[in-house]
């Protein structure tokens, strides 16, 4: 990327993959459900129930065991996770049920 060579091949390293999953993972609870993209979209992620602050166990739910269950389903997920988000009142998807979060706008 600093030499201006980026390919897509890149961005299917593991390391790459594992610290993107640690950046989902750990920038929300720090910056309060935010990442950059749903800081700039002025949405956060919140628990669903309580509204509680978000916990390190709920983001490695969410973004790990939630996210990456589309490996073991070849895909089917996303395609799931996608008509439940445009179907669904709560635009809630997979990976929300199974953490017990939600995404909110400001």
């Amino acid at each position: 990327m600093i030499n201006g060579n980026y390919s897509i091949e890149q961005t299917e390293e593991f390391t790459f993959q594992a610290l993107y999953t640690l950046y989902l993972t750990i920038t929300p609870i720090l910056w309060g459900g935010y990442v950059i993209g749903k800081k700039i979209c002025k949405v956060k992620i919140k628990r669903f129930n309580d509204d509680e602050k978000l916990t390190i166990l709920k983001m490695i739910i969410r973004e790990v065991v939630g996210k990456y269950i589309i490996l073991a389903t070849f895909g089917i997920s996303v395609l799931v996770s996608g008509l439940m988000v445009i179907l669904r009142e709560d635009k809630r998807a997979i990976h929300d049920f199974i953490s017990g979060t939600y995404v909110n706008k400001e």
